[in-house]
């Protein structure tokens, strides 16, 4: 069964970086596109940062040019590198496939923007 395991979140000032991970059993990350979603307190769900099976990626006018997705295949990982935070970015960050059923959502990590 898929498991999606999500690291990497803490505690950063505005204008600071993270990387999250989100390593994957069950399912093999470079076959089926992947999102990353995040949940700030009182909102829905949000896409963050897609990429599909040919490695093309796709981000929101919210983060464009902050944040980027990558993977590992070798490792069936994937990242997702934020720079230049802000505290708006405050959520917990989530990872899961994209465009097709999701599988079970991972606990998150969480990644608060702070001063």
């Amino acid at each position: 069964q898929v498991q999606l395991v999500e690291s990497g979140g803490g505690l950063v000032q505005p204008g600071g970086s993270l990387r999250l991970s989100c390593a994957a059993s069950g399912m093999i990350v470079s076959i089926t596109a992947m999102g990353w979603y995040r949940q700030a307190p009182g909102k829905q769900r949000e896409l963050v940062a897609v990429i599909t099976s040919g490695g093309t990626t796709m981000y929101p006018t919210s983060v464009k040019g902050r944040f980027t997705i990558s993977r590992d295949n070798a490792k069936n990982t994937v990242y997702l590198q934020m720079s230049s935070l802000k505290p708006e970015d405050t959520a917990v960050y989530y990872c899961n496939l994209y465009g097709q059923r999701p599988g079970p959502w991972g606990q998150g990590t969480q990644v608060t923007v702070s001063s």
